[in-house]
């Protein structure tokens, strides 16, 4: 595993988002909740290296996800 390499499927940057606003919002809130999840699970586990790879895409996941809700509620 790279620094680079996406968490899970679920958080990896390069794939497609759907085409309609509500459908990325979802697939956005979809990864956050992903990734939120494994972040606790390696918190408990105390693995730091694992603990700032969530916390760095969950920075950037969240970023989108509020991009995403702002299309959302302009469609």
């Amino acid at each position: 595993m790279t620094p680079r390499e996406p968490i899970a499927p679920v958080t990896d940057a390069r794939r497609a988002m759907p085409a309609s606003p509500r459908a990325r919002l979802a697939q956005a809130e979809a990864t956050v909740r992903s990734l939120a999840e494994e972040h606790r699970r390696v918190a408990r586990l105390n693995l730091e290296w694992p603990v700032a790879r969530t916390e760095h895409q969950l920075r950037y996941w969240r970023f989108v996800r509020a991009v995403c809700r702002i299309a959302a509620e302009a469609a």
